[in-house]
């Protein structure tokens, strides 16, 4: 599932990111607790997990050699709480990572 939802939003736009930098899309947290407490936009968290749209080709090391990158679209992902950069690109809300932003992948 998580690849059809990749493809999808990457469709409208052509993303292609560059060096070791990422795309994704984060994913909406709970509206609601879960002792039922409905949580105002002002009160909740920046996300800290999400879906991975492009991946660039990945850095060229010292020597001139490309390093290919850890993570793939689809992948999700945590990331570091304050990182990359906002865009919206067709009314859909990105996220700009280095891969050294990346805390991990989740697997679902």
């Amino acid at each position: 599932m998580a690849a059809k939802t990749a493809a999808k939003a990457a469709a409208k736009s052509k993303l292609i990111p560059l060096a070791d930098r990422i795309v994704i899309t984060p994913l909406k947290q709970d509206e609601v607790t879960a002792s039922g407490l409905v949580i105002p936009d002002t009160a909740k968290e920046k996300p800290q997990q999400g879906e991975v749209i492009a991946v660039g080709p990945g850095r060229l090391d010292d020597s001139g050699k490309r390093i290919p990158l850890d993570v793939a679209a689809g992948d999700r992902i945590l990331y570091a709480k304050y990182t990359g950069t906002d865009v919206k690109i067709d009314g859909i809300d990105y996220i700009v990572l280095n891969e050294k932003d990346i805390l991990c992948k989740l697997e679902v």
